[in-house]
């Protein structure tokens, strides 16, 4: 691995990297919330189509050139240089903040491409700018080349987006009547780059979302559950759920496992998890379906959890939940975040950064409210109590009324 220092530049070549790889932007965000994008500009250094701005409310270009995953703390970016059209000349990596703070407080970070070069960085290099172009990979001379960057900036995404020449779009409003002779329509330009996004900070935010254009649901829900992978640094082994009851276990990095206790519109509870290979099902009852579970705790695309939001009328409420099967000794140092995206709709975003070493994380309510989807923050913990899982006592806090018996990953 070679490591690279601010400013540093050299060939893709030279350092052994050929297409296609993964740039990985690691940032130790200290409890802020960062977002992590590509800007992929033309030869004026403009983003000429935004189409190739890779963020979280755009995780991939048109055919998959720069595809992005979130990961925690992380954004891992699957790039594949000879695809990308000859008008992208130049792939910027940025770190914005969301809210307050600045970048002095961020830790140790860094941004790897492969694994041939790195080039570490952290918030002792910057004052009170909101945002970092942390590095650019460029083509010189019909040659890719990498370059360290560091580079503070003191406005947040949307002032990235305007810097590189990008558009962001208008918050939406009534529409205006009319006109008596409505004018030939001209033709459609590029669709400008919504940086809407909704996070719940605090236990009890919620947000109302209503059916776009008629539509009679909300389109396919993805529910997605990441953190940081990495096992905490100096912490004691930890052991899996089921280990600690059986007394094995070992630290093999993090592994956080999603789940959804629902209720019908017809009153009939249920449960969505991995543990007893209770999958669900997406086109018939309960219309939510978890992807397999990765038990390594190493897959970069995390927990994903579909919800068939064109069926929301069939439902009653669900509940998004986690728990640490393996690897963390408490929740903040998994740097979780969950993100709900529908079609049409901002992505809602709730962070895990509260809660102890319990074992169970209830995460967010989704309830059906006379059509109205309303998303609301739980951010409320439970641990195993005498022959009581964390699994009934949260049942009993939210009045789903199901049976419970041991279940397995096996």
């Amino acid at each position: 691995m070679t490591h690279f220092s601010r400013g540093q530049k050299g060939k893709l070549a030279d350092l052994g990297l050929s297409a296609p790889f993964t740039v990985m932007v690691d940032i130790d965000t200290a409890g802020l919330v960062v977002d992590i994008s590509c800007f992929g500009l033309d030869g004026s250094d403009k983003l000429s189509d935004e189409r190739y701005m890779v963020f979280y409310n755009q995780l991939a270009s048109p055919a998959n050139e720069i595809k992005m995953t979130l990961a925690g703390r992380a954004a891992s970016f699957a790039v594949n240089l000879d695809a990308l059209p000859a008008s992208i000349a130049k792939l910027v990596f940025v770190a914005a903040i969301d809210g307050n703070g600045t970048m002095r407080s961020v830790g140790a970070s860094s941004i790897k491409l492969g694994e041939a070069v790195q080039f570490p960085w952290s918030g002792a290099d910057f004052q009170d700018e909101k945002a970092v172009i942390v590095g650019e990979i460029y083509r010189k001379d019909g040659i890719w080349r990498f370059g360290a960057v560091g580079q503070g900036f003191n406005g947040g995404l949307s002032a990235l987006l305007k810097h590189f020449g990008g558009t962001e779009a208008a918050p939406t409003s009534a529409p205006t009547p009319p006109a008596a002779v409505p004018p030939p329509p001209a033709p459609p330009p590029h669709k400008p780059v919504s940086l809407s996004k909704v996070t719940l900070d605090k236990r009890g935010d919620k947000v109302s979302l209503d059916k776009r254009g008629g539509s009679q649901g909300f389109g396919r829900i993805h529910v997605n559950l990441n953190w940081n992978r990495g096992a905490a640094p100096g912490a004691a082994p930890k052991q899996g759920f089921f280990s600690r009851l059986t007394g094995g276990g070992g630290n093999k990095g993090v592994d956080l496992d999603l789940g959804c206790m629902y209720e019908l519109a017809d009153g009939r509870p249920g449960l969505v998890q991995a543990l007893g290979n209770a999958w669900g099902d997406f086109d018939r009852p309960p219309y939510m379906r978890l992807a397999a579970d990765d038990r390594t705790g190493q897959s970069s695309d995390g927990e994903n959890l579909s919800i068939n939001g064109d069926h929301f009328n069939d439902m009653k409420r669900a509940l998004i939940f986690a728990f640490i099967y393996d690897g963390a000794p408490n929740w903040a140092a998994t740097d979780g975040v969950v993100t709900i995206n529908m079609p049409d709709q901002a992505p809602i975003e709730v962070r895990l950064d509260q809660g102890g070493n319990q074992m169970m994380c209830a995460i967010a309510m989704i309830e059906n409210r006379g059509g109205s989807m309303q998303v609301t923050k739980l951010a409320e913990y439970f641990s195993q109590v005498g022959r009581e899982s964390a699994h009934e006592l949260m049942d009993r806090r939210f009045g789903f009324g199901l049976r419970w018996t041991t279940g397995t990953k096996d």
